[in-house]
């Protein structure tokens, strides 16, 4: 099994978290009721809608973890699973990034930014992430 099959399993067994589809249509994903929360786009990354606000906040912290990418811009961030620790990781800021959606109001759907996806694929030009899930 995959770390991201084993951080997907983990996750889909929180109750404030559904699988379904990604918006972005491509892996998996995991919502809770205000809309995306995390995409599994490969056996080794995971994109977490954390917030702008609060990636603003823990941008020092998170910036010195290896696992973290931070695509400037985004509300969403990724972080690789290379290791047992990095689900750990993962598993820790997927309950910041629900506290942080159930926090504040939810913006309109048009409004959901894009996920990382576009920018691991290279393309500018790849599938947006419209959350609402």
């Amino acid at each position: 099994m995959s770390l991201a099959q084993c951080a997907l399993t983990q996750l889909a067994a929180w109750t404030d978290l559904t699988e379904a589809v990604p918006s972005c249509g491509r892996g998996r994903a995991l919502c809770s009721p205000r809309g995306e929360i995390v995409h599994f786009h490969s056996e080794r990354q995971a994109d977490l809608h954390l917030t702008a606000r609060f990636i603003r906040r823990f941008e020092g912290h998170l910036k010195r973890s290896t696992a973290v990418r931070l695509v400037p811009g985004s509300q969403w961030m990724t972080v690789r699973l290379e290791t047992g620790s990095d689900i750990q990781l993962l598993v820790t800021l997927v309950s910041l990034a629900l506290w942080a959606h159930s926090a504040w109001p939810v913006p309109d759907a048009a409004r959901w930014p894009r996920c990382n996806d576009r920018y691991h694929q290279g393309k500018a030009l790849s599938p947006e992430c419209l959350g609402g899930g």
